[in-house]
């Protein structure tokens, strides 16, 4: 008889995450989409780190 190391949850939605076990979807929680869409000062500085290095980075292959 052949059986899985990992029972699978019916909570989960996803059968990825059905197929985790307990102790690794204890740190898993649900982020709010209101939440994704803010912009941070963190996000507006990533960007313009990015931006300026994508630049650079063309300039130095054009020159």
């Amino acid at each position: 008889m052949r059986r899985n190391l990992v029972l699978t949850d019916e909570t989960s939605r996803h059968p990825f995450r059905a197929s985790l076990p307990p102790h690794v979807k204890e740190d898993l929680y649900d982020i709010p989409a209101e939440s994704l869409w803010r912009l941070t000062a963190e996000d507006v500085r990533g960007f313009a780190s990015v931006y300026v290095a994508a630049t650079a980075a063309v300039l130095v292959f054009i020159f």
